[in-house]
């Protein structure tokens, strides 16, 4: 069923990448430093099947497509970097068909701990002038609302993902 030839993984990394820049751009809560959504499943659901390296890849031509599109602020690239290391940690963790919780946990704290809060945050600082203890604190209230949301979802997708394998 989940056979990875050449045209099937284009086509759906394609439409992974489409559903994210919906989700992302248009039905997330988004302010200059905060961004409240679930523009991360596509991109994790992409991982899971497809591995880090297509995760990774759909992570940055979404942040990409997604920048020229539907600008929201200047374009960064460092934004991309990290949308990419997002997307190939999610493949990296969620890949195997082992079931291991510890896994999933892994993945979401690394994406929500070191990518998004330290540096995403880091990317802010170069961009604003702002001091990243001052982003930090504002950024940690998105991280605490964002690690049990990633989970959940995520844990519930990957348990459906799993019975159809």
């Amino acid at each position: 069923m989940y056979r990875k030839t050449r045209p099937r993984v284009l086509v759906a990394v394609s439409l992974f990448i489409a559903v994210n820049i919906v989700l992302t751009r248009f039905c997330s809560i988004s302010t200059p430093v905060v961004r409240l959504g679930f523009g991360f499943v596509p991109i994790a659901v992409c991982g899971m099947l497809y591995g880090p390296v297509w995760g990774g890849i759909a992570g940055g031509l979404a942040d990409i497509i997604g920048a020229v599109l539907f600008p929201i602020g200047v374009y960064f690239p460092g934004f991309t970097i990290s949308s990419m290391l997002e997307g190939a940690v999610w493949g990296l963790f969620l890949n195997e068909e082992e079931k291991g919780r510890w896994r999933l946990a892994a993945a979401v704290g690394i994406n929500r701990l070191g990518i998004g809060l330290c540096l995403s945050t880091y990317w802010l600082t170069i961009l604003t002038g702002a001091s990243f203890a001052g982003l930090l604190t504002v950024r940690v209230t998105q991280t605490i609302i964002m690690i049990p949301v990633q989970y959940i979802v995520l844990y519930q997708i990957r348990r459906r993902i799993s019975k159809l394998r």
